[in-house]
């Protein structure tokens, strides 16, 4: 069934992109219509290659402005050859169906995370683990060692998924609920969304609470309708959508360090030309690093955000919360793996 729904969708977008040629195009950093027709000159094999990004952020999200500067960049460095479209709120689809979209070949790419690609290849799903690293700096050379580099690999040749980049950041998450918490036993019963994967799931269940798996979309509303008690999640997309109105307490256990990649399927990237390929590959590198940096460096101004809304900040045990979630990597058999991660990093 959900390849009959892939293959759907995918002729949808197909569709979509053949009649949208010659439309005009978003600008780069409003996504307004800028009232002139597509004039992108065709790449030497007489195509204009379009992208399509998909991500369930909110458009107000500062990782959406760094998609559509990687859009503008893309266009402008290949003289109109590789346009990049960007599609904020789950407008494509959850990322899931996305992810399968893209390995169909459809000219989809997709914000995600180590838990998603940890379904198709298991051990890159660890840096979506609670407490692995403390800060940006130890994630990022997580993701520059052998170690991920033949993750990247293993998910192209085995998966069809092409990784331009996942060195994009967005905070620590913590906990956000009605009742403060202060340690893993105060969240027993406690019925937190969570995206679906079984690292996220497991790392939740660890840390005391009950996960539940839901798109970040719909959170707002399940908190309305007592579906789910809380969330986790980072300050950007907290505040973006607006979760402070349904929610009081943000409950600072920084249990994930939120490292961010953009794929696409191999079937579409093989597609391209050489040259367009490695345009690509570097635009999406160097757009992340810069993105990255502009928002581990919002930390503190998003925090004052959050408060000026009305939530209140809760002061954890954060040893007990690290010690709760070695029981996360003993469920999914990453223990010995971990030590062989700061083995090479040097932690």
């Amino acid at each position: 069934m959900k390849k009959i729904i892939a293959l759907a969708l995918a002729l949808t977008l197909g569709a979509a992109t053949l009649a949208g040629c010659g439309q005009k195009t978003p600008d780069a950093q409003t996504g307004a219509q800028t009232g002139t027709e597509n004039s992108a000159a065709p790449a030497a094999d007489g195509k204009v290659y379009t992208l399509k990004m998909s991500t369930q952020m909110a458009d107000s999200h500062p990782m959406v402005e760094g998609f559509r500067q990687l859009g503008k960049n893309l266009e402008e460095k290949s003289g109109g050859r590789l346009v990049m479209e960007v599609f904020p709120s789950a407008q494509l689809g959850s990322d899931e169906d996305v992810i399968e979209q893209a390995i169909q070949g459809v000219n989809v790419a997709v914000l995600t995370d180590g838990g998603r690609m940890g379904n198709y290849v298991n051990d890159i799903g660890i840096i979506g683990m609670p407490y692995l690293t403390d800060d940006y700096e130890d994630i990022l050379k997580i993701t520059q060692s052998d170690i991920f580099k033949g993750w990247e690999q293993e998910l192209a040749d085995d998966n069809g998924i092409r990784v331009l980049a996942f060195n994009f950041y967005d905070g620590a998450r913590h906990f956000l609920t009605n009742k403060p918490v202060t340690k893993p036993e105060d969240l027993a019963g406690v019925r937190i969304r969570t995206p679906g994967a079984p690292v996220w799931s497991e790392s939740i269940k660890a840390l005391g609470a009950t996960p539940v798996a839901m798109p970040w979309t719909e959170v707002y509303s399940a908190v309305q309708q007592k579906a789910i008690d809380g969330a986790e999640s980072q300050y950007t997309a907290s505040y973006s959508s607006r979760i402070y109105e349904v929610l009081k307490y943000v409950d600072k256990t920084g249990h994930f360090q939120l490292i961010n990649g953009i794929i696409v399927g191999e079937k579409w990237f093989e597609t391209l030309p050489e040259d367009l390929q490695t345009l690509l590959l570097e635009e999406a590198k160097a757009v992340a690093t810069e993105n990255a940096r502009m928002i581990a460096g919002m930390a503190e101004e998003y925090e004052e955000k959050m408060v000026a809304e009305g939530m209140e900040i809760v002061e954890v045990d954060l040893d007990a919360f690290k010690q709760a979630a070695d029981a996360a990597y003993e469920t999914l058999g990453f223990t010995e793996l971990r030590e062989e991660i700061y083995s090479q990093i040097g932690k």
